[in-house]
């Protein structure tokens, strides 16, 4: 070698929250493939675990109250077991349009009414996180206005068709294909309408450990 070579050694920077999380357990209290698909996308160590409630809520909340009530009592199941090192994130998102909350479809026709509800007009969406460990429970909410275009009955039948929406609330999936025709404006995280407002999981959980 000859002198004055200088060598580099190039060195890999590590994920900040995945390097505050390391001495804790992660479990992700839900089934929803697209949370899931989000805390991977964090690089972040964790299992899914999901325990199912019954989803009833007091008929006089209102919007985010929702949502926060529901990712708590996901996250009652957890309570009596969870260890001193585990971190337990449950979430609920809500549709919130003229002042009543639209839950998810049973079957076509009720995903055409709330579809044909929300065309042409804007409406908030509401999704809630719940923290939960053996010392503390902590929940942040991010919300996102959503304008749709008016669609004919013809798109909305072929949406319906096409990816039975029947797991969402609100009756779509904004990163289907109606969210591709049909977004006409969008106020807030893209993220939080798909079902995790990613950007206050990440904060949260880079705060909440010491």
């Amino acid at each position: 070698m000859g002198t004055g070579t200088i060598i580099l050694v190039q060195r890999m920077t590590k994920n900040p929250l995945k390097e505050k999380l390391k001495d804790k357990k992660i479990i992700l209290g839900s089934g929803s493939p697209r949370r899931k698909m989000f805390l991977e996308e964090l690089g972040i160590d964790f299992e899914v675990q999901p325990k199912s409630v019954e989803e009833i809520y007091p008929d006089e909340l209102r919007g985010g109250e929702i949502s926060e009530y529901l990712a708590k009592l996901k996250a009652t199941p957890f309570m009596d077991d969870v260890e001193d090192n585990q971190i337990v994130i449950t979430s609920d998102t809500v549709v919130w349009h003229n002042g009543v909350s639209l839950a998810k479809a049973a079957n076509h026709d009720e995903a055409f009414k709330m579809l044909r509800t929300l065309s042409g007009d804007w409406h908030e969406v509401i999704s809630s996180v719940c923290f939960t460990s053996k010392h503390f429970q902590k929940t942040v909410s991010g919300v996102t206005k959503v304008k749709l275009k008016d669609f004919s009955d013809d798109e909305i039948n072929y949406y319906i068709e096409t990816c039975q929406p029947f797991d969402k609330a609100g009756a779509y999936g904004i990163q289907e294909w109606i969210g591709m025709i049909g977004i006409s404006e969008i106020q807030g995280s893209y993220n939080n309408v798909v079902g995790l407002p990613t950007d206050l999981v990440y904060e949260t959980l880079i705060n909440l450990v010491s």
